[in-house]
């Protein structure tokens, strides 16, 4: 990280390619897990509806188990940003 832009009153470490690679990885890997969590709701949802209520709560546990590890990447990702900027 060698030169910086000004954006405004922010200035903004210029990524290297190695830190976009893993930024790209970050983003992918959330999205991911949020869309397992939304299938997993639905899932839950279907349950429900057929008064399958324990396969209902498995389906919602693992929901938030992907919604869990979502959170955890993003604020992984989050920090990175924050080192990453200059107020």
């Amino acid at each position: 990280m060698s030169t910086t832009t000004t954006l405004a009153k922010t200035e903004v470490k210029k990524v290297t390619p190695e830190e976009n690679k893993k930024n790209i990885e970050n983003h992918k890997k959330i999205a991911t897990h949020l869309e397992s969590a939304a299938k997993q709701h639905t899932e839950a949802a279907n349950h429900h509806e057929k008064e399958n209520h324990e396969k209902a709560a498995l389906s919602t546990i693992a929901a938030h188990g992907h919604t869990a590890l979502a959170i955890e990447t993003q604020k992984e990702d989050v920090k990175k940003h924050a080192l990453n900027t200059k107020l």
